[in-house]
């Protein structure tokens, strides 16, 4: 599997991927976020790809202090074979490029099997409460 960053002509099997696996609510825009990510000065979405064919995603961003991880995606008749692993190490590297001294990531509190996927890679809860508001009309997240 080769990573880099996503094509724009993969932009819609990025978002269909996510989709698929679960990571939309109806309050968010997947088009916004990955549009967002890729013009941003501190952000982009790597793809995972063989031969053309997008196998898996990650949009990764920092704010200098802490790097963000978000839409890790597999495509499930690729998972289980170290391509979620793979995934992680870019977005680590893409980050330790930039000088960040730390990565994390957000898991719902009731997705045991991915919260134990990211244990396996060494991430453990920072015991820390995340607290957010939306700045529109829209349901909050």
């Amino acid at each position: 599997m080769n990573i880099g960053t996503l094509p724009h002509h993969l932009y819609d099997d990025a978002v269909d991927l996510w989709r698929v696996t679960g990571l939309t609510r109806p309050w968010n825009d997947p088009e916004a976020d990955l549009r967002r990510a890729l013009e941003g000065s501190a952000s982009t979405v790597l793809a995972g790809t063989d031969q053309g064919v997008l196998l898996a995603t990650a949009m990764v961003g920092h704010d200098g202090h802490r790097a963000w991880v978000y839409y890790l995606s597999v495509a499930p008749a690729e998972q289980r074979r170290g391509r979620g692993r793979k995934m992680m190490t870019a977005c680590e590297e893409w980050a330790r490029a930039r000088g960040v001294p730390k990565i994390q990531l957000m898991v719902r509190s009731g997705n045991s099997g991915v919260i134990a996927f990211y244990e396996s890679l060494g991430y453990a809860d920072a015991q820390v409460a995340v607290l957010g508001r939306r700045l529109d009309d829209q349901v909050p997240s």
